[in-house]
This record gives C-alpha cells, structure tokens and sequence, in this order.
C-alpha cells in the first residue's frame, strides 16, 4: 500500500485490528464526491495484500473487515475466507436500516453462518445522521441482535450519539454473549456500565486526540480484559494523522496511548488485546 501518513514504530509484541474496512480502502466501494478521506486512500491505489503486509511490518498480524450493507458484507466474507488472518463482519449499518428487509436480514443471517465471518455487524444506532428513521434503526439492530445470538457471533455496535437507547435495546432483547462497541465513544460513567455488563469496548484513533480526554478517561476505566484496539480505516486516524486515510498499520500509534492511560508496557496491552481477541472472535 503507497503509505499516506509515515508507519509509526514497530509494536514488539504482535496484534490485531478489530474494525476496519477493507472494501472501502481498496475501492470496492467507490467514495462519494462527499468522502474525501475515503478518496484519498483509494488514490493510493492499495490491494488487500498490500495492507496486510503494511501491517505485518509494524506488529498488526491480523484484522477484522466490517460490512456495513449487504454487497460490502459478501464482499468482505468472500476476502476473509481468501486470506489468512482476516476475520469479516456482515451486517447492514444503522445508517441504512430501511434497506434491512427480511429477505436481506435472511441473507446476512445466511453469511453469519459462515466460519469466516466471526462477527454481525456493524449494527446499532445512529442518531448523527438522519439517513433512516430511528423507527427503521430500531427495527434493525434489534433483528441483528437475534442473529448474533441464533449464530453465535459477536455483535459489533454502532453508537453514535445514541448510548441510552442502545444499552437499553441490549437489556431489552438481552445481549448476545459478546458484545463490542465499536470506536467506544462514551465517557468513563459508560465505560463503568459495559464493564459491569461485560461488554467489549474497542477504542480507535480519537482516543489520541487532544479534545478527546473523555475517552481516555474511559479507557482508563476500562477493564483490560475488556479492551480492543482499531482503525476504522479508512477512517478515524490516530495523531498526528488527524485528517489523513487511516490503515491497519497506524494502530501502533493507538496502542501506545492507551497503554500509556492504563499504565501499563505496550507489550501487556499487545497481550490482553490478543487474548480478548480470541474470546470476542475465536482462535484464528
């Protein structure tokens, strides 16, 4: 992959990327006039072989590729079962829930299925934007749920701006038996509740923002054993790459802060990330 930001310092312990979006990065999405970030990371003209290796190189040995609709989600289980040390995501985001019928729900329920694909998701709400009605999000993230937990895979959240409705939906149907919050962005009172609930709290590039001590006093109240570490990518780069494409290679730059918020070497989060990975997605 033609790097955009430099590659940071190689982590001395190996780890994995829990949320990004492979498709998007190579262009099997093509970016809107309105994604400049995702324009610009398809200029780089990368392949998936490209990014894995730009990852390897820097300690990041594996990935997870998160659908978001219904082609992005075949596209990215029919990568997973392609290479090794990719795990996919299937699902339709919040952001399109009116397009989550029961004949598309049936077909991601069908992927979910697959021994690639560890995870449904991203699903969840987002109550940003208003590109499908809350009624739709609703309707959706509440029939992901039951597909994460009728297959047995992880259920990656969605939360935008929409914590209490979202915990109160998991309480309601009754969570599936892992759960992530994918690019964790509540506070430390939130961080609290996933804990005493069990829930998986996956922090992203924002955490490295000045702005943002918020979410590093929610990592601080994280539990570890409780913690993953993502890109996004394209989206969501760490500092000093606010505003850049983002890739699978720039979590050391992640890592290393919320290390430094827990206190701990760089190498024990490396451990504790690993490890949780295998509980959330099973043994790669």
């Amino acid at each position: 992959m033609s790097k955009i930001p430099a590659a940071p310092e190689p982590l001395s312990a190996p780890v994995f990327d829990s949320h990004c979006h492979l498709d998007i990065m190579v262009g099997n999405r093509q970016a809107s006039s309105g994604d400049p970030v995702a324009q610009a990371a398809q200029a780089a003209a990368a392949t998936v072989r490209g990014i894995l290796e730009d990852a390897r190189a820097v300690g990041v040995t594996k990935l997870v590729t998160i659908g978001y609709d219904l082609k992005s989600s075949r596209w990215n289980a029919e990568t997973a079962a392609a290479q090794e040390g990719v795990y996919a995501g299937v699902a339709i985001h919040p952001n399109e829930a009116h397009e989550a019928t029961p004949e598309v729900l049936a077909e991601i329920e069908a992927m979910a299925g697959r021994p690639e694909v560890r995870a449904v998701g991203e699903t969840g709400l987002d109550y940003y934007r208003d590109w499908a009605s809350r009624d739709d999000q609703h309707a959706s993230f509440r029939a992901h749920i039951e597909i994460a937990k009728r297959t047995g895979k992880a259920l990656v959240i969605h939360d935008r701006d929409a914590h209490d409705d979202v915990l109160r939906v998991l309480a309601e149907e009754g969570a599936p038996d892992k759960v992530v919050f994918h690019s964790f962005s509540g506070d430390a009172e939130m961080a609290k509740t996933c804990v005493e609930a069990g829930y998986f709290m996956s922090f992203s590039g924002p955490v490295t923002y000045k702005n943002s001590a918020y979410l590093r006093e929610a990592a601080a109240a994280a539990a570890l054993e409780l913690m993953l570490v993502e890109t996004d990518a394209p989206y969501l780069p760490p500092m000093p790459h606010r505003g850049k494409p983002n890739a699978p290679y720039l979590i050391p730059l992640t890592l290393r802060c919320l290390a430094e918020v827990k206190g701990i070497h760089p190498d024990r989060l490396c451990e504790a990330i690993s490890t949780n990975g295998v509980t959330v997605f099973g043994a790669w």
